[in-house]
């Protein structure tokens, strides 16, 4: 994060980095600007950012163009793509950078949510990670993949700097003799070479220069 930046951090509700307040404040002081975008009522919150609005992204507007985007596990709750990013092609500014965070939806976790009525998520949800039923939404997966994502954002005027599969280890982390197993499984699947089953997508988009 440059100093002097414009940030915009969309969905992310009453925080940024929940699991990381330290480092969500070390970023937002080197920033001119950073504005919290959430259709939740929780968004007003976050006591990170300089302004919390809350709005859709797509119904969001700005005098400012912003340097960076983020979206930690926002996008799998996009119902229009389409608009979604468009709304981003209009708030970054050229040159500027979208960070997305996001579930793979060819996942066994991902899987299995789109199967299991919405109303259990929030208690398996609970059992497994924690967390309040406040920050539990309906999933769509409609942009969870490198594929769906990298066609979205270059019809949106973006460019992929960058992609990356990340494993996930967090399914079991709350009990301790699954979460070994979870590692024991990792570990096997890498001595054979195959990528773990569960991991979540990390892509980086700039936008084009006008």
């Amino acid at each position: 994060m440059l100093p002097g930046s414009y940030w915009l951090d969309v969905g992310g509700g009453h925080a940024i980095f929940p699991n990381n307040p330290d480092s969500a404040s070390e970023l937002v002081s080197r920033c001119k600007v950073v504005v919290a975008v959430d259709p939740s009522e929780y968004v007003r919150e976050n006591q990170f950012v300089h302004e919390s609005v809350c709005s859709p992204l797509e119904e969001y507007s700005s005098a400012i163009q912003f340097d960076l985007a983020t979206m930690r596990m926002v996008v799998e709750h996009v119902e229009d793509p389409v608009q979604f990013v468009a709304s981003l092609g209009r708030l970054v500014k050229p040159g500027g950078y979208v960070v997305v965070f996001t579930v793979n939806r060819n996942t066994p976790i991902a899987t299995l949510s789109t199967v299991i009525p919405f109303g259990l998520h929030h208690p398996i949800k609970r059992l497994f990670w924690g967390g309040d039923e406040k920050d539990t939404f309906p999933v769509c997966y409609r942009m969870n993949s490198r594929d769906v994502l990298r066609e979205l954002f270059s019809n949106a005027g973006f460019d992929e700097r960058a992609f990356e599969k990340l494993d996930d280890l967090s399914t079991f982390g709350r009990f301790k003799v699954c979460n070994y197993l979870e590692l024991l499984g990792w570990s096997g699947f890498r001595w054979v070479g195959k990528s773990y089953p569960e991991n979540c997508l990390l892509g980086i988009y700039q936008r084009r220069e006008e």
